[in-house]
């Protein structure tokens, strides 16, 4: 789980910074399904090698 105190920028400069644009959005959204899709598929295959040792 994230740290939601680890940032330490300005409350002024969050709340002065122009809005996300739809494309910088998009791809940071395309770069958080890539992660979580990562760490889903090596999830699923750390499982399937537990499954098989323990059968050894």
């Amino acid at each position: 789980m994230r740290n939601n105190y680890a940032n330490t920028a300005q409350l002024k400069d969050l709340m002065t910074a122009p809005p996300m644009t739809a494309a910088r959005h998009a791809e940071v959204m395309r770069e958080r399904n890539a992660r979580r899709r990562m760490l889903e598929e090596a999830r699923e295959l750390k499982k399937s090698e537990d499954k098989y040792d323990d059968k050894r």
